[in-house]
């Protein structure tokens, strides 16, 4: 019953204002690992789902309203990621919900989606002047999005795009704000910047620009996008140290922000302006 098919993704779904755990809907990962030759426990990356939850609200004992932005963090090798409809479904039941303070509804939030991730998930709850502080960035390293080249390929990525670049040895940071990608289940755009960083093995800026490119017309989940982009420059450029991670623009209040890196590590993401 967890196959995306039968999640409520693309469907009419019943607005549930009171705590429901049970909308939560967990996705395998292991089908999309294995059409790409992986194993649970042998991933070549470690990583983090960063999530944040712009639309959070709940009443307090005096039946006031609070809101907040939660900001949650699901392990990249737990056994399933969180469908995000129905993570905006599950946050709306806590609209009408008594929750005596944001530690418990933080604590009610990691028990549930640890449960849903089948992973210990994190989770942080910011007032909105918490939020204002963070600020936002600029992504690091070099824009590619300015490169004159040509582009033929949108309908699937293609990692004999990527090439070598001229250099034996480099430390790259390449960044671009053209990926886009289609939702695989409601067809509706998925906007991003994505950042690259290599260690070893030069990476061509005007073939990484046409690579991201071809992925404007393709189907897939957000996590998924990103771990692709990583396999294939691991593969296909073998540098050695690698990490790849994109901010995605919010969509139903939720913006979804995968990390993925041959290193270890807890990420600091920079929160970029279509944020």
């Amino acid at each position: 019953m967890s196959s995306v098919e039968n999640s409520p993704l693309g469907k009419v779904s019943e607005y549930v204002s009171t705590y429901s755990p049970e909308l939560l809907f967990p996705i395998p990962r292991a089908t999309k690992w294995s059409e790409w030759g992986l194993e649970a426990g042998q991933l070549p990356y470690q990583g983090v789902d960063i999530w944040t939850c712009f639309e959070l609200s709940w009443l307090d004992a005096l039946g006031k309203p609070h809101v907040a932005i939660a900001e949650i963090s699901v392990p990249a090798d737990s056994p399933s990621l969180i469908e995000s409809k129905s993570l905006k479904l599950y946050l709306n039941s806590f609209n009408q919900t008594v929750v005596t303070n944001s530690a418990d509804l933080e604590a009610c939030l990691v028990k549930d989606l640890s449960a849903v991730a089948q992973a210990p998930v994190a989770v942080k709850i910011y007032t909105l002047s918490q939020m204002q502080q963070k600020g936002m960035q600029n992504l690091p390293g070099e824009c590619v999005d300015d490169l004159p080249v040509q582009v033929t390929q949108y309908e699937h990525p293609d990692a004999a795009l990527l090439q070598v670049g001229a250099a034996t040895e480099a430390t790259q940071v390449l960044h671009s704000h053209l990926l886009k990608s289609n939702c695989p289940v409601t067809g509706q755009p998925d906007w991003g910047s994505v950042v690259v960083e290599l260690e070893g093995a030069a990476l061509s800026p005007e073939s990484l620009l046409r690579y991201l490119v071809s992925f404007r017309q393709h189907a897939d989940f957000h996590e998924q996008c990103v771990e692709r982009i990583f396999l294939d420059i691991y593969q296909r450029i073998a540098p050695k140290e690698l990490t790849v991670y994109a901010r995605y623009v919010r969509r139903g209040g939720l913006d979804i922000n995968p990390y993925r890196s041959t290193r270890a590590g807890t990420p600091e993401l920079p929160r970029t302006v279509r944020q």
